[in-house]
């Protein structure tokens, strides 16, 4: 697998767009935490509600079960009391339903935060450099298993752009049917330089 450039120049970008779309893309995670654990503070409401239910319930409950053992009126004074404990399980229910909705809207916040960036640096950085790479390492492969001259030239006049081509020679495609060797040779460096690999 070719990874980067045989020639420095192109070389050097290739490396200094990786370091900068991986800078981005940590910078956007790290952004995307930030506002899941801003955002997931808000729960904390929801954990004091849901707390404060669980202690009302609990002390009623209490109240409920020491008055229920006087005798005679024990029953009917504890009653109340019961019916309030049920009070905090609704304040402790709805301090739940607080904490989780609190935590699914951290998460989409902090995903869109973050993937929004990503996915923005892997379309305009990802895909030209696997290209490149797939590119440069099946051109080095047929290189090696005997690509002339003649093929990369072609492949050149169909991978190219007209107006670079139309530089080497005005009648390009015609140079190479009649196989003219400054041409060949001029038109197989350009698509070889386009994959970074040194003739």
């Amino acid at each position: 697998m070719k990874l980067y450039s045989d020639f420095a120049a192109q070389r050097a970008r290739q490396m200094t767009a990786d370091v900068v779309a991986l800078a981005l893309i940590a910078i956007s995670i790290a952004t995307g935490i930030v506002v899941f654990s801003t955002v997931n503070q808000l729960a904390q409401f929801g954990v004091q509600m849901q707390n404060a239910g669980t202690d009302f319930r609990t002390s009623m409950t209490d109240v409920g079960t020491r008055l229920g053992g006087v005798p005679f009126i024990g029953e009917g004074i504890s009653a109340p009391f019961s019916t309030a404990s049920s009070a905090g399980d609704t304040l402790a229910a709805a301090g739940q339903t607080q904490q989780d909705l609190v935590l699914q809207a951290a998460i989409a916040l902090g995903v869109g935060v973050a993937a929004l960036p990503i996915l923005i640096v892997l379309l305009v950085w990802l895909i030209p450099r696997l290209r490149f790479i797939s590119r440069a390492t099946r051109t080095r492969a047929l290189m090696r298993s005997g690509l002339n001259t003649d093929l990369l030239a072609l492949r050149a006049l169909t991978h190219q752009k007209a107006g670079v081509i139309a530089k080497i020679a005005p009648d390009a495609v015609g140079a190479w049917r009649r196989s003219e060797p400054e041409v060949m040779q001029r038109l197989a460096g350009l698509e070889l330089r386009s994959v970074g690999i040194r003739p």
